[in-house]
């Protein structure tokens, strides 16, 4: 934990949604312009966790959503997203992820994972594909693998989502911004694919908020 930084921001996020990774470039761009003030948590939130069936790839709904949203806002962003062929469970990704925060290499892979998916269209739900991954990030693959076969970080993920169920997340991206050190009662919401002067605008309201 960064006992330097102002304020606190917890991120639930999904790894087959594209609109968080739509959200990545202006979460890293706001931790470049404070540094140590601000102190950024990812958490789980599996969308289609089991049994809950997954999207079908060719399906009229994911192709009108991305025509209709992703890429215009993909385009407006700069960025190169293509719709997967295949439309995994994330669970594993997200336990392949805790794994390799345990190993300082948490930015790296998390990148890696919704690059890998939307820009390669690599199944990041198949444990051999996130060890390659993993390894192509610095992870060791062994130490992977045990952590994947063992299920070791599994609580972590689900203890993400409870968290979020309990403070009414239903959907994700959502960036919670607070006080470091401060409950949920203080924290400010910001829902969706936002702009990154919406982000700043409420990180500098926290903390405004803070001083006083």
């Amino acid at each position: 934990m960064n006992s330097q930084a102002s304020i606190r921001l917890d991120i639930w996020s999904d790894y087959v949604c594209p609109f968080c990774y739509l959200e990545l470039p202006a979460v890293q761009r706001l931790q470049q312009a404070y540094g140590d003030q601000l102190e950024v948590v990812w958490r789980a939130f599996e969308l289609r966790p089991d049994p809950k069936p997954t999207l079908d790839p060719d399906g009229e709904y994911l192709h009108t959503t991305w025509n209709r949203s992703v890429y215009p806002m993909a385009a407006e962003r700069g960025m190169t997203l293509k719709l997967p062929p295949v439309q995994p469970r994330s669970r594993k990704a997200f336990e392949a992820v805790a794994y390799a925060r345990e190993q300082g290499r948490f930015d790296l892979m998390h990148e890696a994972l919704f690059r890998a998916f939307f820009v390669d269209g690599r199944d990041i739900g198949d444990p051999g594909v996130l060890e390659d991954i993993g390894v192509e990030c610095g992870v060791d693959r062994l130490g992977l693998s045990e952590a994947l076969g063992s299920a070791r970080h599994t609580n972590e993920v689900l203890e993400d989502q409870k968290l979020a169920h309990s403070l009414g997340v239903a959907g994700v991206p959502i960036m919670v911004f607070r006080p470091s050190g401060a409950g949920w009662d203080q924290a400010l919401a910001v829902r969706g694919a936002v702009p990154y002067e919406t982000m700043e605008a409420a990180l500098r309201q926290v903390l405004e908020g803070a001083g006083r």
